[in-house]
């Protein structure tokens, strides 16, 4: 006699008793299982509730809700004893003492204060992958037994509750000059005495004393095509389409003084920008204004500005020029750094040229367009003159 067994196993029906809701908590699981804002882990387990009380099997339950069996029936006889809202939240757990110890972050921490070259690392900052390698080899021979498996994670952790980046850098400036704020305060009266004069002075009438903000940019690059650029084609790509190729032509400096009365630009281009270049730059504001004014130049300490070459020429033109100095790492606080800055923005942006005359020729068209509409600078903030 031969016996025949299908290998279809019949889905066996939970002995445990069903589960009931009323109204409200029927409303109130649905709006769980259905919300994107509550804990993933509630909305799981109100999702086991429903199904379960609709008389879905485990099993059931198990896949459509891609859980284990175990979870489900935890959850389900956790709501079988002591009701479907408690269910749906974790037991307290009574808190555990600490594994890795205070002095064993703060190990960590002064670590993560420290360079690895110090260690004997060749990199100059820590990466928190080689700090975790490091607390790993060392933690033994410090005694601090509780890290010597610590992973990356176990000190970004500690790092964070520090709110330690022992992996970037953020620069700051030094104030190298002893005389820094004296200087600034001079500066910011000279722009306060500009503004004054601006809202006095009615229509052209030019001052006695002009101020003139003046400084360098240089190394701005002749960059030329190495194939042509393509023009926008609707439909095809809406942008300049250009070659990741080009090639470098040299440099050039642009010498500017900015008119801090009307916004006009005086300006020079040049290969160089030493002391000859420098004096061009005198001349061309000595021809621009009236003889009988004074030109106030703000400017910085570079040498051009005060060699025996540039010294010398201004002594042939007493009472004519008058400097001052910005203080040593203060270049912000020349006005003449936001036309440099509008330069940048304009007609230098992604500027394309075949020549260093071409770059000269279309700096200075660039320049006579700002003087077409010139703007007045104006310096807003005085509040280091109170304190």
């Amino acid at each position: 006699m031969v016996f025949w067994f299908s290998r279809t196993r019949m889905a066996t029906t939970s002995k445990r008793p069903q589960l009931t809701l009323n109204s409200e908590q029927q409303s109130a699981l649905e709006q769980i299982a259905r919300s994107r804002t509550q804990p993933q882990r509630e909305v799981q387990r109100a999702q086991v509730l429903l199904r379960y009380a609709q008389g879905q099997s485990i099993t059931a339950i198990s896949r459509a809700v891609r859980s284990s069996r175990v979870a489900v029936y935890k959850w389900v006889d956790r709501a079988l004893a002591v009701g479907a809202e408690a269910a749906l939240n974790d037991k307290y757990h009574s808190p555990k003492e600490p594994v890795i110890t205070e002095e064993a972050k703060a190990w960590v921490v002064s670590l993560a204060c420290s360079k690895p070259k110090e260690h004997g690392y060749a990199a100059e900052v820590w990466s928190h992958r080689q700090l975790a390698k490091h607390v790993r080899e060392n933690a033994l021979a410090q005694g601090h037994p509780s890290l010597s498996r610590a992973a990356k994670a176990t000190v970004q952790r500690i790092l964070k509750s520090q709110t330690l980046q022992p992996h970037k850098i953020k620069y700051y400036m030094e104030r190298r000059d002893p005389q820094f704020d004296e200087k600034m305060r001079e500066i910011l009266l000279v722009y306060q005495e500009v503004n004054l004069q601006n809202d006095a002075v009615a229509g052209h009438e030019i001052p006695a004393v002009i101020t003139v903000s003046v400084d360098e940019k240089p190394g701005v690059q002749a960059i030329a095509h190495t194939a042509p650029d393509l023009p926008p084609e609707p439909g095809q790509h809406p942008q300049l389409g250009r070659d990741y190729e080009y090639k470098r032509l040299g440099t050039l400096s642009i010498l500017a003084g900015l008119d801090l009365h009307d916004g006009h630009v005086t300006a020079e281009v040049h290969p160089r920008h030493r002391s000859r270049e420098f004096i061009l730059l005198l001349k061309a504001l000595d021809s621009h204004y009236a003889p009988e004014c004074v030109i106030r130049l703000v400017l910085d300490n570079h040498s051009a500005h005060i060699s025996k070459e540039t010294m010398a020429w201004l002594a042939t033109k007493p009472n004519r020029f008058v400097y001052v100095h910005t203080p040593k790492h203060g270049s912000w606080l020349n006005l003449v750094e936001t036309l440099f800055g509008k330069m940048a923005r304009t007609f230098l942006k992604h500027i394309r040229v075949s020549s260093r005359q071409e770059l000269k020729d279309r700096i200075l068209l660039g320049i006579a367009e700002i003087n077409q509409a010139p703007v007045v600078h104006r310096w807003k903030k005085f509040e280091a003159l109170n304190t």
